[in-house]
């Protein structure tokens, strides 16, 4: 994508990436905001991914993520793809880790940028990307009592 900057404001952030984190913790989208805040920004676009109670017609009951060693540095890598490609001022991406609930936060992702278009194109490359190449796993567990692996790779 190429843009041609209208407004000396729009110009590349020195580190546009923010905040990147791989976490046991509950994520917040307060934090996630705050980190993407930028006054050069018009748009600021976010995904948040939560743990949800099926799965491919089966009833899920609880979920686990973990990850490789490499993730964070699978996630920089990414981030820093997107704010080559992209006009980011901002980009914020969190995956939790570890045994979540129905309803938990796994993943956030947000990125600013000068127009809303662009920031919603960057945001859902930076999730589609993440979940595609970032070496995390989900273990699904399920009413019946069957079990499930879902890899990242």
């Amino acid at each position: 994508m190429e843009h041609t900057p209208d407004h000396p404001g729009e110009q590349a952030a020195a580190d546009p990436i923010r905040l990147l984190a791989i976490r046991e913790t509950p994520l917040s989208l307060d934090e996630v905001h705050a980190a993407v805040a930028d006054d050069s920004a018009g748009g600021t676009a976010f995904f948040v991914g939560t743990v949800r109670n099926h799965d491919g017609g089966a009833d899920v009951d609880a979920l686990g993520y973990s990850c490789h060693p490499s993730a964070e540095a699978e996630l920089r890598r990414i981030a820093e793809k997107i704010a080559a490609e992209y006009p980011v001022r901002a980009l914020a991406a969190v995956h939790r880790v570890g045994e979540l609930g129905i309803g938990d936060i796994a993943v956030i992702t947000a990125v600013a940028c000068p127009h809303r278009g662009e920031a919603f194109e960057a945001c859902r490359k930076l999730i589609d990307t993440l979940k595609h190449e970032v070496p995390i796993w989900k273990h699904q567990r399920f009413s019946d009592g069957t079990e499930e692996w879902v890899g990242a790779c």
